[in-house]
């Protein structure tokens, strides 16, 4: 992998949003799509996570709301849950986004958001213990 401005800009705002979960899930994708690793760090992250625009908390809520509303995307939402708790979002904050959802996706939608939440809280609160 060919490191640049956006991979290494990307690779830092990647640690400080989701830690070694983030690190876990590209290094997964090492030896099946290395490339498309690359592109995960440098896109989202060295390009989009990097833009003033909004802060890193705001961009963590909009992302729970959106994984939440897509109702297939347990894994990444979990991921991201961490990563709003990691940014400054309380659990409190969390469920209320994922409870907003109800309204847009679908009461199914928010109550498998709600589970994976509970999921995070319950695993940040072992890790801690």
């Amino acid at each position: 992998m060919e490191t640049n401005d956006r991979y290494q800009r990307g690779w830092e705002k990647l640690e400080e949003v989701d830690g070694k979960a983030g690190e876990r899930v590209i290094e997964s994708l090492k030896d099946i799509a290395p490339d498309f690793a690359r592109l995960l760090i440098e896109f989202p992250f060295g390009d989009i996570y990097s833009r003033p625009g909004l802060d890193l908390k705001s961009r963590e809520i909009a992302v729970v709301a959106a994984l939440t509303a897509l109702g297939n995307a347990a894994p990444q939402l979990k991921v991201h849950i961490h990563g709003a708790l990691n940014v400054g979002c309380t659990e409190q904050e969390v469920v209320e986004v994922i409870m907003q959802m109800a309204v847009y996706a679908g009461f199914p939608a928010a109550l498998n958001g709600l589970f994976a939440a509970k999921e995070v809280f319950a695993e940040r609160r072992e890790t801690k213990g």
